[in-house]
């Protein structure tokens, strides 16, 4: 397993708490992003601003898939998704991308841990509806 599907995995459990990122007590999905780089990766390369729930949609701003690309690696939309792949998500067609989750488990049994409202942080299966939502894949840098 690798060193992020295992510190992702740490934080199920963790309820959700918008713009919060603290295993245990809160995140949200971008909380839980930074958690992990802070856990493998070491000091966060730059404060996050507040930001709303909506993202940003009724601009339609894609700022999260415009922040990522700043401090992560973009895989090629082809390329196979690994675990640990940072993975965002269209929650509807013509909104904003909005939500991240990172691929655990690739395989028949893909699966992903997000910060889901309502749920707290969860392992998921990555079934064809979650699946088709995902327009773009990041990696942790080394």
């Amino acid at each position: 397993m690798s060193a992020i599907v295992a510190a992702a995995r740490g934080w199920i459990g963790t309820p959700y708490r918008h713009q919060q990122s603290v295993r245990g007590a809160g995140c949200d999905c971008l909380g839980l992003v930074r958690g992990v780089w802070r856990e493998v990766c070491g000091p966060e390369p730059a404060q996050v601003p507040p930001y709303s729930r909506d993202w940003a949609e009724p601009q339609g701003e894609e700022r999260l898939w415009r922040a990522a690309g700043l401090y992560l690696a973009e895989r090629p939309k082809d390329a196979p998704t690994r675990p640990g792949d940072i993975l965002l998500f269209r929650m509807r067609d013509r909104a904003v991308a909005k939500h991240l989750g990172i691929a655990a488990e690739i395989s028949s049994g893909a699966t992903f841990v997000h910060a889901y409202s309502g749920h707290g942080v969860v392992e998921s299966r990555l079934t064809s509806p979650w699946a088709r939502r995902i327009v773009a894949r990041f990696a942790f840098p080394d």
